[in-house]
């Protein structure tokens, strides 16, 4: 799953992407505004944390850009105006949700996760399956011919995307960006790491390969 955070204050921002990452999240994050909204209104995400006061751009104005735009995904403000004018502002702007600062993280996650099942249940499949293998996006168990296979948080953000693109090579660079979220230094070897764990559990077991290696390019799921 891939959130973006939107929110200018790094000691908030940093406690966020902790937590969720911990979670097994995907976290994208910006400090600026029209620079948050350039990439909601271009980018591919499961939900955003918006914070209202933004440099560039504030919140609400980027929460109805987006919807103007056509883009669906659930969209929580933080902000530290607590008064009910501003939260009637917020929900009515288009988001889904609106969480007032300070807020214990357990609250934080617990929306999200909300607000992920609200959408799962009215759109999104719950599940996504390859062969024999299976991934439940709500409780994010991994099971392989009815066989559980436990994974670490990256691992399984590996596999959820590489079985979201099932059929199509992504590069290295692809997964760097989308897994670890930060530019791809070409001399690391975490893509090679992290792949030959993942295949050690989810294709080593069992007689039919479903991770491929195409050399050049990147790495495939069929």
């Amino acid at each position: 799953m891939n959130i973006i955070l939107l929110e200018d204050d790094i000691k908030t921002a940093d406690f966020i992407i902790k937590g969720l990452t911990q979670e097994g999240f995907s976290v994208a994050h910006c400090a600026d505004g029209k620079e948050g909204c350039f990439k909601l209104l271009n980018g591919d995400f499961d939900l955003a944390v918006v914070d209202v006061m933004l440099p560039g751009m504030e919140g609400f104005a980027i929460v109805e850009a987006v919807r103007k735009a056509g883009k669906t995904l659930p969209m929580l403000i933080l902000s530290a105006r607590d008064s009910l004018q501003d939260k009637i502002r917020g929900l009515q702007s288009g988001s889904d949700d609106y969480l007032t600062k300070p807020f214990a993280f357990a609250e934080l996650s617990a929306r999200i996760q909300a607000l992920l099942r609200r959408r799962s249940a009215s759109a999104e499949p719950t599940s996504l399956t390859v062969a024999d293998l299976t991934i439940d996006l709500l409780s994010r168990k991994v099971t392989r011919g009815g066989t559980r296979i436990d994974l670490q948080p990256q691992e399984y953000m590996l596999l959820e995307y590489l079985m979201r693109n099932t059929g199509r090579v992504v590069s290295k660079t692809m997964i760097v960006e989308h897994v670890w979220e930060y530019n791809f230094d070409p001399t690391t070897n975490i893509v090679e790491t992290r792949m030959c764990r993942l295949r050690e559990k989810i294709d080593k077991p069992f007689e039919r390969k479903l991770i491929q290696t195409v050399r050049g390019f990147g790495y495939v799921l069929e």
